[in-house]
């Protein structure tokens, strides 16, 4: 997607949460408090805490999360080299994950 296609995908995202916490309040408000969680124990930066969100973005292979999450982090000073870092700890762990699960097939087919 160029540019201009993630933010006004970004927007149709904001709108849309919008619309859902009009008719269903109690969901965005539950989901706002999850989000705002760790920033309250301060243990984490708010920059490794985006890097987190976007490693698990990809991982649920969430746009509406990339789009969101990526501009955030990116008003908060993260670069280029932390960005891709943190998603090459991500692409490792699901390929791990599809690693250990290779082998759960194989013990399946064995009892099949």
């Amino acid at each position: 997607m160029s540019m201009l296609d993630w933010n006004a995908y970004r927007g149709q995202v904001v709108a849309g949460v919008g619309e859902i916490a009009k008719l269903s309040p109690d969901t965005v408000k539950g989901y706002a408090t999850l989000g705002g969680a760790g920033a309250k124990t301060g243990h984490l930066g708010a920059k490794t805490r985006e890097l987190i969100a976007l490693a698990v973005a990809i991982s649920l292979r969430c746009d509406g999360c990339i789009t969101v999450h990526a501009a955030a982090a990116k008003k908060l000073g993260v670069t280029k080299e932390e960005l891709a870092e943190a998603l090459g700890v991500a692409t490792s762990i699901n390929a791990g994950a599809a690693l250990v699960f290779s082998t759960r097939t194989l013990d399946a087919f064995d009892v099949a």
